[in-house]
């Protein structure tokens, strides 16, 4: 694993966002409802999604199922909607599996004293990148054209 993290920009909009959730959801709590209600939008979502296409595709699927299997281009179409409504009822049973496991951690209540510790190392794992400090910490470590190397 290298030691500098990764540039690319889906890692880069990754850890923007890591550490925007962090900053913005910094105790045990909020880390919880945060956790929850993204899974229960991901269930949701899908779930809609994968009702919507059993219910526009649901008879040609069954009817493609019973038939012989044709090598014909106009069989790609179905099968590759059948593939998509097998997908999503896997991604629908994990999460529904996922969300088992989750129960569990709302049984987890911390003292204030916690939350506070929380708090304090959110701040410390994802720093307010619009921050004075952080921004003149930034421009050094990059040298912007607007700070010149000194070498």
């Amino acid at each position: 694993m290298p030691d500098e993290p990764c540039q690319c920009p889906d890692c880069q909009r990754f850890y923007r966002e890591h550490d925007r959730l962090i900053r913005e959801f910094p105790t045990l709590r909020q880390q919880q409802e945060l956790s929850w209600a993204a899974l229960q939008s991901f269930r949701t979502l899908s779930g809609r999604v994968l009702e919507d296409l059993q219910k526009q595709h649901g008879s040609k699927i069954t009817d493609n199922v019973s038939q012989p299997v044709h090598s014909g281009a106009s069989d790609e179409p179905v099968n590759a909607i059948n593939q998509a409504i097998a997908d999503l009822e896997n991604i629908n049973a994990h999460l529904f599996s996922i969300e088992a496991l989750m129960e569990r951690i709302f049984d987890v209540r911390v003292p204030e004293e916690i939350e506070q510790k929380f708090r304090e190392l959110a701040g410390e794992l994802a720093p307010d990148p619009l921050n004075v400090d952080r921004l003149r910490l930034n421009r050094l470590l990059h040298q912007t054209p607007d700070l010149p190397d000194r070498s």
